[in-house]
């Protein structure tokens, strides 16, 4: 049955608290995985719960790109299976999530005299790969025709380009519309309550977990047929959760982006270079009035909530960009630095993240749990297919078919962006919910959002029964989160 009620966490928790059989399936993490699992297996009429430590879309899921894409790079690295997985999966994402998924066209500029026949050729096999789901065909573009829509691209030794079609969206934005389409339909969602233990039964099979709410700290117990962690970069913690002798699947990588203003691409047209010299591709993507301009692949040891970008990441991302654009950017037009971890499977040589498959892998342990890593944004909805296919077995569940090909997602419409309507409908409990995600300033304008804040904390107060107290603490927090959006902090 489909219900029209609001995200509300305090009608979530009561909702955990009060059931006493196990729920089907449990979800760890909140992200564009997790999400999706949680969708599926509700539209399946499966009991799903899911649970977040942070806010909704706090890692991963909030920092790509903005691009609802095939992969031109995986293209090139002849990962042919995953192009055509990740095209059917951008058209049907424009399909089902039209209020926020759109075309974007891409010009790649050539410098070259056989740019334009290579890179001519592979963008009609990616037309050809797309096939039903196509957003448009290529075309070659004379220098003119490419200075019509990137005027402000370097014309020096600028001899033409390649038009190509992708998707752009909002992936903030569109997980908070995900989590709202999975409550309509039954599944129960929580965030800012982190897993703190697996509960096994006398076999050693996981049957359950405790969660604490972070907000009260009270610790909660519930049971489940299937748990599923799908906590991206973290996941390798959850599995030690498990089995503390496990060997980690993880070689996480993060991806640095810049905000700039508009005046660096002020039309509707994005630029792809295809090669810089870390191995990866270089966007420059009109995206909220702003530019958009990254990203980086660099190997981290450890994932952290708030990944900082490195100093150097910055400057390799200005002087790429500074290459093709007729105004060099520098770290003054810098209004926002975003940095985000790739979730990517070890295979080989960890070291070179670039060249790691954006494939998901399906991992379950001795005890029963299962682990869902890798994929990409664009994937998350095949991703959660297959992983609640798995869990239907694991879990001994009836055997229903997946809905979500041809499932609309929860189109909000108009509404207020006071942080009182984000805390009453959208489950936003913190000023950096409000800032970061239910809306995009924090990514935008990081000074703005700075600015911002003491509105905002005033009117969350005042809607969640907070005292001053909290308040400042909540300032406080911010500030230091915003750090690490600041460019002259990095």
């Amino acid at each position: 049955m489909i219900s029209n009620s609001p995200l509300q966490r305090d009608a979530f928790l009561q909702r955990a608290g009060e059931r006493r059989e196990p729920w089907d399936i449990a979800v760890i993490g909140g992200g564009a995985t997790g999400m999706g699992i949680a969708v599926d297996a509700a539209t399946r009429a499966y009991s799903v719960v899911l649970l977040e430590q942070h806010d909704f879309g706090k890692g991963t899921s909030s920092r790509s790109t903005k691009l609802v894409h095939g992969g031109v790079r995986y293209l090139q690295q002849g990962n042919i299976s995953l192009v055509m997985e990740a095209l059917k999966e951008r058209g049907l994402l424009l399909k089902n999530a039209p209020h926020l998924v759109r075309d974007q066209q891409f010009v790649v500029p050539n410098y070259e005299w056989w740019e334009a026949p290579f890179y001519g050729i592979g963008m009609k096999v990616y037309d050809l790969l797309a096939g039903k789901y196509g957003f448009g065909p290529s075309q070659i573009l004379s220098r003119e025709e490419v200075l019509a829509r990137i005027p402000t691209l370097s014309q020096d030794g600028l001899r033409g380009g390649v038009k190509y079609h992708d998707g752009q969206f909002d992936d903030a934005r569109l997980l908070i519309d995900i989590a709202s389409t999975a409550a309509q339909h039954g599944a129960c969602l929580l965030n800012y309550c982190k897993v703190t233990a697996l509960t096994k039964d006398n076999e050693g099979f996981v049957n359950g977990l405790t969660f604490r709410d972070e907000e009260s700290g009270a610790s909660h117990t519930l049971a489940a047929r299937c748990v599923i962690n799908a906590t991206g970069p973290f996941c390798d913690e959850m599995r030690r959760v498990d089995d503390p002798s496990t060997k980690p699947i993880i070689a996480p990588s993060q991806g640095v982006h810049l905000t700039l203003s508009r005046e660096f691409l002020p039309g509707d047209t994005a630029i792809m270079v295809p090669h810089t010299r870390d191995g990866r591709v270089m966007f420059a993507i009109p995206w909220h009035g702003h530019t958009v301009v990254g990203t980086t692949d660099t190997p981290i040891p450890v994932s952290t909530l708030e990944p900082r970008a490195q100093s150097e990441e910055i400057d390799f991302i200005l002087e790429t960009a500074g290459d093709y654009l007729a105004k060099r950017p520098t770290r003054a037009d810098v209004l926002s630095v975003f940095t985000g971890i790739r979730p990517l499977v070890k295979a080989g040589d960890a070291s070179n993240t670039a060249a790691l498959s954006r494939d998901h892998t399906i991992e379950i342990s001795s005890s029963g749990m299962l682990t869902i890593a890798g994929g990409k944004w664009t994937t998350y909805r095949n991703m959660a297919e297959d992983a609640v296919d798995h869990a239907i077995v694991l879990g001994k569940l009836d055997e229903r078919p997946c809905l979500t090909r041809n499932l609309r997602i929860h189109n909000p419409g108009s509404h207020d962006d006071s942080a009182a309507w984000f805390a009453r409908h959208e489950m936003a409990r913190t000023v950096e919910d409000v800032l970061a995600r239910r809306t995009r300033l924090l990514f935008l304008d990081a000074r703005a959002a700075l600015d911002k804040s003491p509105q905002v904390a005033r009117e969350l107060a005042q809607e969640l029964g907070r005292d001053e107290a909290w308040q400042q603490a909540q300032l406080a927090s911010f500030q230091e989160t915003a750090r690490c959006f600041l460019p002259s902090s990095l």
